[in-house]
């Protein structure tokens, strides 16, 4: 079972992987940044996500990672993902331990995304912003790493079949790009 220590020495040393993008990846993206909150409970690491509402433009009702597009004041990625953090679920930055980056995301939905990988230690107070996000969850870190509940799946979006991963969880469906940078992690992590 990955512990916050293992985590931090895997994240800080030299390997790196080239960026992910979905099928269909356009040119000229939008930057875009995510945290990627692991949460150092008790009883094992887990991974905080957020479904988004039902009545937004992008995405809606998806289950995502905190995060969104950066502002041209945003210093950094990292700075982009925490100021979203914060927006959305009300997650000080300050109580955010940054261990490291993940390779770009590219989607098919025009945005070149950065994931920032950061520790959370309890306790934390959140306060959702109920206009984006519906709800909150978290899913043990052991079952996103583990590659046996990494499943492919396809759609036809515009005429085009898409390929992506899912990981089904106790009723939850985390897919597309948040299930594509959870691969990445695994990926980064176990040196695939």
């Amino acid at each position: 079972m990955p512990t916050s220590e293992w985590l931090r020495q895997r994240l800080a040393g030299p390997r790196q992987l080239a960026g992910a993008a979905e099928e269909g990846a356009l040119d000229n993206l939008l930057a875009a940044a995510v945290l990627v909150p692991v949460i150092e409970r008790p009883e094992g690491l887990t991974v905080l996500f957020t479904q988004r509402t039902a009545h937004l433009n992008d995405h809606a009702g998806q289950v995502s990672f905190p995060g969104g597009r950066c502002e041209a004041t945003d210093p950094s990625p990292v700075y982009t993902a925490l100021r979203e953090t914060e927006e959305e679920i009300g997650l000080e930055r300050g109580r955010v331990e940054v261990l490291g980056l993940l390779p770009e995301y590219r989607t098919g939905t025009g945005f070149s995304v950065t994931p920032v990988v950061g520790l959370v230690r309890p306790p934390f107070e959140l306060a959702l912003d109920s206009f984006e996000v519906a709800e909150v969850f978290e899913t043990p870190l052991s079952f996103l790493l583990d590659p046996v509940n990494h499943q492919r799946h396809s759609m036809e979006i515009g005429g085009v079949l898409r390929h992506y991963y899912a990981m089904p969880y106790e009723g939850v469906f985390i897919w597309g790009a948040t299930a594509g940078m959870l691969v990445s992690l695994r990926n980064l992590l176990y040196g695939d």
